[in-house]
């Protein structure tokens, strides 16, 4: 069982509606994606981009329903832009988060990112960075981290599809080279799955370095005739590859025990990005809840 007294739980409302594809739960409002949060007893949100853009307003929204903004996606472009135009966009959201109570910032890379592209995610075009752009990412983290850290603040890098760092040997190679005490991993379960990986492993290793989690599930059914078929990354998530914990094939009870032995303190965020129209949000989110609830005493 993990501690509910260091223990938070969130989730994220890439269920209800997609940044990169905004066809999808567009009929949502921001009032509805939190009102079922809130309902199906998350007390923990990500943000989305139907979400107000005024903090005040965000955060009077989500303290009449008992919640609270737990970390919000930053993109960062360290390989591919001025290390100033990253630094300027992460002053502001790093601002925004902390004045609607996140401490948590969780950064992707996306410079040569092609999990918004009509490619193949599997078996294409995979950007690889040079060692010059190791270091450009490995030297900006690092600032960021830095900056994150002087507003008390933690700085986490989600490993994702389609992105230089998906792999677990380019996951090793960045916490082998980012500062420690700066830069922290946001562990996803679905994603490591996604790309092949054992997630088991991965937690394990990084258990100390962890400062943010994402239980995301994976439907290998849906996963295996990714590569076959030529599927983008935008093209398996409408396909269903994602889905809450306890509906597809992670087995979330190893990633529980790592947590529970480590006694980890912080937020575990349901994440599953899914077509709303095919899985309704609201019982998904209670689906996942039940889950949780059962397995882990949250």
């Amino acid at each position: 069982m993990l501690n509910k007294k260091k223990v938070r739980l969130g989730i994220a409302p890439i269920g209800w509606t997609n940044d990169d594809m905004p066809e999808l739960g567009a009929e949502n409002t921001f009032q509805q994606t939190v009102s079922e949060m809130a309902l199906a007893g998350f007390t923990g949100s990500e943000v989305g981009s139907h979400y107000p853009k005024d903090p005040a307003v965000l955060k009077k929204a989500l303290d009449l329903r008992g919640m609270t903004i737990c970390n919000a996606w930053f993109s960062s472009f360290l390989t591919t832009k001025p290390l100033k135009e990253t630094v300027e966009a992460f002053h502001k959201h790093a601002d925004f988060l902390y004045a609607v109570g996140a401490r948590i910032i969780g950064a992707s890379e996306q410079g040569h990112s092609i999990q918004g592209q009509n490619v193949p995610i599997l078996g294409g075009p995979k950007p690889v960075f040079t060692d010059d752009e190791w270091k450009k990412l490995v030297d900006g983290l690092n600032e960021l981290g830095r900056l994150a850290k002087e507003k008390k603040m933690t700085l986490t890098f989600h490993h994702h599809m389609g992105t230089g760092v998906q792999t677990v040997e380019e996951i090793d190679r960045l916490m082998a080279s980012v500062d420690p005490s700066l830069v922290y991993l946001l562990f996803d379960s679905g994603h490591l799955t996604f790309a092949g990986v054992d997630p088991v492993p991965v937690l394990k290793k990084y258990i100390g370095r962890t400062r943010h989690v994402h239980l995301k599930d994976c439907r290998l059914a849906v996963r295996d005739r990714v590569k076959p078929e030529g599927w983008s990354f935008l093209k398996a998530v409408r396909e269903g590859v994602f889905t809450v914990p306890g509906d597809g094939d992670v087995k979330f009870e190893p990633l529980f025990d790592i947590l529970e032995k480590a006694d980890y303190e912080g937020w575990v965020v349901v994440e599953a990005e899914q077509d709303p129209a095919k899985a309704n949000p609201l019982e998904y989110a209670l689906k996942g809840r039940k889950y949780l609830r059962d397995k882990t005493g949250l």
